[in-house]
């Protein structure tokens, strides 16, 4: 069972940018690794994902703005936000999925909010 804890999160003006981390208890060679975000109000989204051979996917409202990556050797995820909105503002979650098991694991969330 991997554990994941994230960090990066905070109070950022609009148009600034953050960088999120998750750090996970183990090697995340075997996992597919993605952050997903709540916003108040509305149902959890998935943001990105990213496949242990380092493909991407994006939702529409994070092209272009947010960028996902991972450091195997590090067992860490990475989420670069930048231009970042008001309607940004959310807990930000990592997700990591067994390749082999498909079991999911989540992370506690890391707080972004985004305001002048």
């Amino acid at each position: 069972q991997v554990h994941l804890e994230e960090s990066g999160g905070g109070l950022v003006q609009p148009g600034g940018s953050l960088r999120l981390s998750c750090a996970a208890s183990e090697n995340i060679f075997r996992y597919t690794m993605a952050w997903y975000r709540l916003a108040p109000g509305k149902e959890r989204e998935l943001v990105a994902t990213i496949t242990n051979d380092g493909r991407t996917w994006y939702k529409d409202f994070a092209k272009g703005r947010f960028t996902i990556s991972r450091d195997n050797a590090q067992n860490t995820l990475y989420l670069e936000m930048s231009t970042l909105k008001p309607e940004d503002t959310a807990v930000y979650y990592c997700h990591a999925e067994s390749l082999a098991t498909l079991v999911d694991f989540w992370g506690p969330g890391t707080q972004v909010t985004v305001s002048s």
